[in-house]
């Protein structure tokens, strides 16, 4: 808020500095500039605060398409990187242009406010009706990107310039720099911690571009004897309100519609926490999760997945150490990373001589969700409620060298079971560097298991895999299993001492896909299905997203 105490020396009586009208006929001069004083007080306070609101706004705005893009488009720091380089040049756009007004600067400002209003305040349903609807969704995310950006970038200017008007240039630029950043910091810390968790990204763009409007309609009043036609304006800031309004509470029933443009079935469930966004499809009795837009199981079809995932790798640890040789009064030791919807937990389970399970998801929403709802706990047979089993929300790289640190037992069982490697934030549990952490804490005589994506869909990224546990000292053994939702995926026993391939299932273990005679098919991959050259994914380059990318482009690998 601007202090009376800090403007500068009113005029003589006169003209007034700041409303171009003359001193009332029938007014002593003092009450005049009592007037004009007040006039330019209210205005002070209505510039400042102004600014605080306009920055939260278009910071929010910048962040809701950032974090759409990424959700549509996945690769989270080449949308993110693009998103911020197109909204900020939209923005210096925005300042250059703002040169061109010249005339009627507040109603230039009120207007300038309806437009981010309407365009910000409903960007988040348009991307998401865009990506159901359209061909690209690109071209709309980049167009509203340059058109709020740039409205956004006008904004700043043209209050510095109505503001300027009997105040020191220095003063204004500090007070409305300062209030601006204050807005951008409001909106870092509240869009993650609260906006985003608790509105989502359709409510949170409708409630600022409300903000925008209030900031509309309050300038209508506050601009009132600079205006021509306030009147008009004020009706169309009305408009633009009520019609932002009629969103708003509607807003959940259009996140429902536009999650269900996403989906070809039936949404039943959907929610945008800090990680991901977590959507539950259902379709009579084929339930199906989605992770940021991606396929994680179909519930018609995932015993094959999951049977793949879990009992070749319990099959392998009885032959490198069978349960005769296990101490007394204890079990084997098994992690799980991922996995959060315990269905791989469910298989394990199965087997008997399974004494404790760390399962380590970075999500709490995910294994609270798989936790208490009655149709997926009995999807996963109540695995995560198991007093055997021990959750933790954290990140997998960061667990395992706490772990480690820690010096707890080591594991004879690690099932890794991760989400593809379509961003950086996921790629880094693919690297070199995360599997040599994940062979510490193996037994010598340990085995693991990792899924890794299809080797016919994504051959360039399975096989890097391969190698990057080869370069970890892991001794890998890949193979597949044929997943009609998926396709054919595939996975990588390995073992850091070597460990040659099971012969034999587990007794006993109730199995609705695999037996011994498929388990020896498993390792066997078809001549089109030769590994290709590929490198070893780091941490400092992390090839294997740029693989993975290049893949989904082209999935056969015939790239010219």
């Amino acid at each position: 808020m601007a202090d009376p105490a800090e403007l500068p020396e009113l005029p003589e009586p006169g003209p007034s500095a700041m409303s171009g009208t003359t001193d009332d006929a029938e007014g002593s001069p003092l009450e005049g500039t009592r007037t004009a004083a007040g006039v330019r007080a209210a205005e002070g306070r209505f510039l400042l605060l102004s600014v605080m609101v306009v920055a939260t706004c278009g910071l929010v705005y910048e962040l809701i398409s950032a974090t759409m893009a990424s959700y549509l488009l996945g690769d989270s720091v080449t949308q993110w990187s693009l998103v911020i380089g197109v909204y900020l040049s939209a923005m210096g756009l925005g300042s250059w242009l703002s040169k061109y007004v010249v005339e009627r600067l507040h109603a230039r400002f009120i207007q300038v406010q309806l437009v981010i209003a309407l365009v910000g305040g409903y960007s988040a349903t348009a991307l998401f009706f865009g990506f159901g609807w359209l061909a690209s969704v690109r071209p709309l995310l980049f167009g509203i990107l340059l058109l709020v950006g740039t409205m956004v970038g006008l904004e700043i200017p043209l209050l510095m310039r109505i503001g300027r008007q009997g105040q020191a240039l220095k003063d204004l630029v500090a007070r409305v720099l300062a209030f601006d950043y204050l807005g951008s910091l409001a909106a870092s810390v509240l869009f993650p911690l609260l906006l985003l968790p608790h509105l989502g990204l359709v409510r949170t763009s409708l409630l600022f571009g409300l903000m925008n409007g209030v900031v509309a309609l309050w300038g209508v009043h506050a601009f009132k004897s600079e205006l021509r036609r306030p009147g008009w304006l004020r009706a169309q800031a009305l408009v633009v309100i009520a019609v932002l309004g009629l969103g708003m509470w509607g807003g959940k029933r259009i996140e429902d519609l536009g999650e269900s443009a996403l989906y070809e079935l039936p949404v039943l469930f959907s929610q945008k926490t800090p990680y991901q966004r977590l959507t539950i499809t259902r379709w009579q009795d084929d339930i199906r999760l989605y992770i940021d837009g991606n396929l994680q199981f179909a519930s018609s079809d995932e015993h094959r997945y999951h049977e793949a995932l879990v009992h070749p790798v319990m099959a392998a640890a009885e032959e490198a150490r069978p349960r005769r040789e296990l101490a007394e009064g204890h079990g084997r030791r098994v992690l799980v990373l991922g996995g959060g919807d315990g269905l791989a937990l469910r298989e394990l389970l199965k087997h008997d001589e399974v004494e404790s399970v760390d399962l380590v998801d970075l999500d709490p929403a995910m294994t609270e969700l798989f936790s208490t709802h009655p149709l997926l706990v009995g999807l996963n047979g109540g695995a995560l409620s198991d007093p055997r089993v021990r959750v933790h929300n954290r990140d997998a790289m960061e667990w395992l060298v706490e772990d480690e640190r820690a010096g707890e037992r080591k594991f004879d069982v690690a099932i890794v079971d991760l989400p593809d490697p379509n961003n950086f934030s996921l790629g880094k549990l693919y690297t070199q560097s995360f599997y040599r952490l994940l062979r510490q804490r193996l037994r010598d005589d340990g085995v693991a298991v990792v899924q890794a994506t299809s080797p016919y869909l994504a051959p360039r990224s399975f096989w890097c895999i391969v190698e990057t546990l080869r370069a970890s000292g892991m001794n890998p053994r890949p193979y597949h299993a044929h997943v009609p939702s998926f396709g054919d995926w595939g996975f990588v026993l390995v073992s850091p001492r070597g460990q040659p391939q099971p012969a034999r299932l587990r007794e006993g273990v109730a199995m609705r896909f695999l037996d011994d005679a498929v388990l020896g098919t498993l390792f066997v991959f078809p001549v089109d299905q030769r590994a290709p050259e590929v490198e070893v994914n780091r941490l400092n380059d992390q090839l294997l997203v740029h693989y993975y990318e290049a893949d989904l482009a082209d999935p056969l690998g015939r790239r010219g």
